[in-house]
Parts: structure tokens; C-alpha cells; sequence
């Protein structure tokens, strides 16, 4: 049987700090990829990630367990993720080189699965990242976070400290705006083609 969340956090404010590395384990990868998709920089989402870690750790103490332990850090890594936006503001890097293996999910491995179903899995996942690229940090968070990371509407207004109301046309003004983007017929580099 698996430990919950909570028990890895009373073992970790006990001082086995080993526990706070079975947290990391168990949501790291899950980070990665929303930070990456709020990004758009595979460095900068594992930074983003390490320095969320690092900070849920240092301010463990602080979690009242009145949310799941997932929902808590991954304010932390929105949090951060935004602060290193506005950072980079002046300079950012909006490219197509960005794509590569630390993008692309892992694929199905079993016998049955084509190549092609790979690559045209990863083809639209390229189109989908281009296609957030051209979203607002508002509207890019909210997506993500719903679409992708499947929360709640009550957990999506308690990460962004919104309300519910907010949370709902801002994912509706998205996925009108999302929409657009993928019907443009310029909404595409060439090398992605369209």
C-alpha cells in the first residue's frame, strides 16, 4: 500500500527528510511537463520545479493539509513560473527550436503501435505548444491547468486566487482564442506546416 501525501509530510516535518524525496518522485514529472507548457523552455520549467521543491520544502510547515499536497506545490511552480516570466520579459524566446525530446511525452512502446502514430501524435502536440505560444499567460495557465492537468474549477480558483467566475471565461475566452489559432491558416511556421 502506498503512503499517503500527508503521512510523507508529518514524517518530513519529523525530520526524515528522505519522505520530502518520495514528494519529489512521485509529482516531479507531472511539474515538469505544466511548467514546460507554461514556459516553453525545458530549462527554465526545471528550474521552475527545482526552486518550487526547494521552496515547499523550506516552508513544509506551512502546508494545513486543507488541499491535496499536488495542488499546493503546483501553486508553488505557477507562482514561480509567472515570476520568471515577467523576469524575462524584455527578453523573451518565442522559437520553433524550442521542440525536442524533452517535449514530447513518452509514446506507447507495445508491439502494436505504428511510427506513424508517433510521429502524428507528435506532430499535433508541436501544433498544440505552437498554437499555446500565441496565448496570453492568462489564458495559457488556464488551459493548461484544466485541459491538460485536468483540475477543478474550485482548485484552479484557489491556485490563481481568483474567482470561479473568472476562472470559467477566462478558460472560455482561451479556448475561443486557442481555436483561432489552430484554424489560421498563418498560425503555423513552415517547417510545422499547416
Amino acid at each position: 500500500m502506498a503512503v499517503t501525501d500527508y503521512r510523507l509530510i508529518l514524517d518530513c516535518l519529523a525530520g526524515q527528510t528522505a519522505s520530502f524525496g518520495e514528494l519529489v518522485t512521485r509529482y516531479e514529472g507531472r511539474l515538469y511537463n505544466a511548467a514546460y507548457r507554461l514556459l516553453d523552455n525545458g530549462e527554465d520549467a526545471r528550474d521552475v520545479v527545482q526552486d518550487s521543491f526547494l521552496h515547499a520544502y523550506q516552508s513544509l510547515h506551512s502546508f494545513r493539509g486543507d488541499s491535496q499536497f499536488y495542488t499546493w506545490i503546483y501553486r508553488i511552480v505557477v507562482n514561480t513560473a509567472i515570476s520568471l516570466k515577467r523576469k524575462q520579459r524584455g527578453a523573451l524566446r518565442f522559437h520553433a527550436g524550442l521542440i525536442g525530446p524533452d517535449f514530447i511525452d513518452p509514446t506507447d512502446s507495445s508491439p502494436t503501435s505504428q511510427p506513424s502514430h508517433a510521429l502524428e501524435a507528435a506532430e499535433e502536440e508541436s501544433r498544440i505548444q505552437l498554437a499555446l505560444r500565441r496565448l496570453s499567460a492568462e489564458h495559457r495557465i488556464v488551459l493548461v491547468m484544466k485541459d491538460m492537468e485536468g483540475f477543478k474549477y474550485e482548485e484552479m480558483a484557489q491556485i490563481l486566487s481568483v474567482p470561479i467566475g473568472t476562472i470559467r471565461s477566462r478558460l472560455h475566452r482561451a479556448r475561443l482564442e486557442l481555436r483561432e489559432v489552430l484554424q489560421s491558416a498563418d498560425g503555423w511556421p513552415e517547417e510545422i506546416g499547416s
